[in-house]
């Protein structure tokens, strides 16, 4: 019989110093580290549209868009995630390598990726609390899924289909779901 092995965590510290010099991308789940798959060209096209968009109707303000190749740490949590896209529209100076206050997160769903995006994700990223949006592009079909936080701290949600516009009220941007897909 075999003896069991005991699995050792990696430290935050050596994760981030890892990730400066790897190939391959990384997330950190509380020391367990996964490599990150490549992205199809459609989630890559539905990612740069909406990047453009937000990038336009934000020029001039104090918000900033990072995408693909930033980090999301969730403190609270012990994690580090590589959203699509996130805005942040206050000052973040903890580090170069990643986010701590965002106030948009963009995810593309894959077919792979889409179980975490909606669970582990979703409950992580809403326990940051300058949190306003969280917002979930199916790159299959022409949906969109908004979790966005409420007054009184709670979530709502919000569905958009292809004929209708996408809204995301903490930056005052719109957009026809539709033309992130053409």
């Amino acid at each position: 019989m075999g003896v069991p092995k005991l699995k050792l965590k990696m430290s935050v510290e050596d994760y981030l110093e890892g990730e400066k010099v790897s190939e391959v991308r990384h997330e950190y789940v509380d020391g367990e580290v996964y490599a990150m798959s490549g992205v199809s060209k459609k989630h890559n096209r539905i990612n740069r549209r909406l990047l453009n968009a937000i990038q336009d109707k934000l020029t001039g303000s104090d918000c900033e868009t990072f995408f693909v190749d930033v980090k999301l740490r969730v403190k609270k949590f012990n994690r580090f995630y590589y959203p699509d896209l996130v805005v942040v529209c206050e000052e973040d100076t903890e580090s170069e390598y990643y986010i701590t206050k965002p106030t948009i997160v963009i995810e593309i769903l894959s077919p792979s990726t889409a179980g975490t995006d909606r669970r582990e994700k979703m409950f992580a990223y809403q326990e940051i609390d300058s949190l306003q949006e969280y917002l979930m592009i199916d790159q299959e079909t022409e949906f969109a899924e908004l979790y966005r936080r409420r007054d009184d701290g709670l979530w709502s949600w919000i569905t958009f289909e292809a004929d209708e516009e996408l809204e995301l009220d903490s930056i005052k941007f719109t957009t026809p779901l539709r033309d992130l897909y053409n």
